[in-house]
């Protein structure tokens, strides 16, 4: 995953995305999970994604080629 110091999570507010992730999340999940369960599961994928696995590369990477190229589609 390419790393910009301007782009480290603190500076663009990591913490925010786990609350707002929680939120959707609890959201989707109320009466079948509780919410610290979620919090837990957002905290641990939160901190995983900060040096992703060797396995869970090739889906991040797909994910976010699929994003960007969303948005450039979007522009075009």
């Amino acid at each position: 995953m390419i790393r910009h110091e301007s782009c480290t999570p603190t500076a663009v507010g990591a913490d925010q995305w786990v609350a707002e992730a929680v939120q959707r999340l609890e959201q989707e999940f109320r009466g079948s999970l509780r919410r610290d369960v979620i919090i837990n599961v957002v905290r641990r994928s939160r901190s995983e994604l900060d040096s992703p696995s060797v396995e869970a590369l090739p889906e991040l990477l797909e994910r976010l080629a699929r994003q960007r190229l969303l948005q450039r589609a979007a522009r075009a």
